[in-house]
């Protein structure tokens, strides 16, 4: 199974930029999004190392909320 995690780009040097998502920081190619729709402070969708797809806060925080509680059932 693939997950796309959301991730708030915290450094932008288009088309890479560096994600963080609870603590967690990775380098994430950014390209399949047009540079001139995302900023620093956005959230995205991660997925095998590219941003997919752009989020709002809420979406973003509503989806790591139930990731996590995901985990705890595993």
């Amino acid at each position: 199974m693939c997950l796309g995690i959301p991730m708030k780009i915290v450094e932008l040097n288009y088309p890479m930029g560096i994600c963080e998502a609870d603590g967690l920081k990775r380098k994430v190619n950014l390209q399949l999004l047009p540079k001139d729709e995302i900023k620093s402070g956005d959230y995205v969708i991660v997925h095998v190392g590219f941003a997919i797809q752009k989020l709002s806060p809420q979406e973003a925080q509503e989806t790591l909320n139930f990731l996590k509680e995901l985990a705890q059932h595993a």
